[in-house]
């Protein structure tokens, strides 16, 4: 037996408050080892930016800092956002369409007090917890997407969701951004940003050695305040994640792994 799955039946075997206290322990733990003995510091850049998110709110966890750090220098972050944000669980369309309208409006409200006008704001609207599913011309077109606003921006730095984020929606997003900025035939640097993979996965499990020598941290003490607020504007989503999980995103620091092209 693997030991991913042996891991899966342990945790049913857990209480579900106890099962958070333990995810909450143990991201803190590695998310502090990696700031203070498994990351170098990141010099910050003054590159254009775009950020792909698979859903609204993941680029505020991951990335606001970053964000907020380039705007207040002028310097362009342009916001793409793969899926429609409506939830993987399927409910009458009418309520449905009223979560993706209010996620919107709560991005927009989180951006702009990040520093990021609402014409930067791009919504591919592909099907929240789909996006592994994708029809090969679905999948193909959303590359186009993609790559079509990689020629349009020419960023110099493109932000991602870690490619074992051990969620199906931000591996998919790493996976299609990085065949797009192929297709796109551009170069830029390429970060990835962690946000459920420290609170699913036992440290060396899939995060290997050769991934935390990528690690990188960002100061982002001076815009800490901002990316608080706009982690607070996604009112819908704050309630249904699991307890103490925001709390590693409101450090002075943010984490990055840098891929390779």
């Amino acid at each position: 037996m693997n030991v991913k799955k042996k891991l899966k039946q342990l945790q049913k075997l857990i209480p579900k408050n106890s099962l958070y206290l333990l995810q909450y322990i143990h991201s803190s733990l590695v998310g502090r080892w990696i700031l203070d003995w498994g990351s170098k510091p990141l010099a910050f850049s003054k590159k254009s930016a775009m950020v792909f998110s698979p859903h609204q709110d993941d680029e505020t966890f991951g990335c606001g800092g970053m964000i907020a750090l380039k705007r207040e220098e002028g310097i362009p972050v342009i916001v793409a956002f793969l899926t429609d944000g409506g939830g993987a669980v399927s409910l009458d369309p009418i309520s449905q369409n009223a979560i993706i309208q209010i996620r919107k409006q709560e991005t927009v409200t989180a951006l702009s007090i990040l520093g990021v006008d609402s014409s930067e704001i791009h919504f591919l609207d592909q099907q929240d917890g789909k996006l592994r599913d994708l029809s090969l011309e679905q999948r193909q077109q959303t590359i186009v997407q993609i790559a079509e606003l990689l020629r349009c921006y020419q960023p110099g730095e493109v932000y991602v969701p870690h490619r074992k984020d051990c969620h199906r929606d931000h591996e998919a997003t790493y996976e299609l951004v990085k065949e797009a900025i192929t297709q796109a035939g551009i170069k830029v640097e390429l970060l990835q940003y962690p946000i459920w993979l420290f609170w699913r996965s036992p440290i060396f499990i899939l995060l290997k050695l050769q991934d935390i020598a990528a690690a990188y941290h960002l100061s982002i003490g001076s815009v800490q305040d901002k990316k608080n607020r706009a982690i607070a504007s996604y009112a819908s989503q704050n309630l249904s994640l699991p307890r103490g999980f925001i709390q590693r995103f409101m450090w002075k620091e943010e984490i990055f792994f840098k891929a390779n092209n």
